[in-house]
């Protein structure tokens, strides 16, 4: 008998290459970072300028951005039905809080270290310290819940997304750590450098501890801790 060639292998042009992989993977992280993280990326304050602390403007930045966002790609997760890699915080979020936290915190100085070096180049825009304990709370809450929503997405989502499209962990590396410290360019040279740092720190921390709690809180109170060393070096 003569063997029959072998027939060619015909893509479908809706799975680009991949039997697992359609365009709308794609297509919805860029939507949702273009919506919920790409205007504050273009948002540029002039460097160095105390920016004054608004009680009523976090509170409406809390109700308004940052929980509807959060609830927003939680549901998406929860309709490609990956809300059930996230427990209720453990001891395993706090091992993850114990490590995270501390490496954000020497991060940041080496980098300020660093900085102070270059007087030449701009620190970036500073932050009034509220004045009371209601707006110290408000901070809280407003670091807390951004720390919630960027690392649900820029970790807890796009772990997940990129991980359907058949890439690997470097792609993840890659792509969280670039969409991150590009939505963090405002905050001037240091602060991209700072926020690069962070990223491949809290990529790493995923991949390694896969707790989105510890990396949440680690970010938070990372995030309170600069909103608070920046006030306070302000004068007032």
């Amino acid at each position: 008998m003569i063997p029959h060639p072998p027939e060619p292998q015909i893509h479908d042009h809706k799975t680009l290459g991949h039997p697992n992989v359609t365009p709308d993977m794609f297509l919805e992280p860029l939507i949702l970072y273009g919506i919920l993280f790409l205007p504050g990326a273009l948002h540029h304050e002039p460097p160095a300028e105390l920016a004054v602390f608004s009680m009523s403007r976090e509170i409406i930045r809390i109700a308004a951005y940052s929980l509807p966002a959060l609830a927003l790609i939680w549901y998406l997760q929860w309709k490609s039905g990956q809300s059930g890699r996230v427990s209720l915080p453990g001891l395993q979020d706090l091992f993850t809080f114990l490590v995270v936290f501390p490496a954000l915190i020497l991060t940041g100085i080496c980098v300020s270290r660093i900085a102070a070096l270059f007087p030449e180049i701009p620190e970036g825009f500073k932050i009034e310290a509220p004045a009371d304990a209601a707006g110290f709370f408000v901070v809280f809450l407003s670091c807390i819940s951004t720390g919630y929503l960027e690392e649900s997405y820029f970790r807890y989502y796009l772990e997940e997304k990129i991980r359907k499209c058949g890439l690997g962990t470097r792609a993840f590396f890659l792509i969280s750590t670039v969409l991150f410290s590009f939505c963090h360019v405002y905050e001037g040279p240091w602060g991209t450098m700072n926020s690069i740092l962070a990223a491949m720190i809290l990529a790493l921390a995923y991949v390694r501890f896969h707790g989105l709690h510890g990396l949440a809180l680690a970010h938070g109170f990372y995030n309170i801790v600069v909103y608070l060393a920046s006030g306070i070096q302000t004068p007032r």
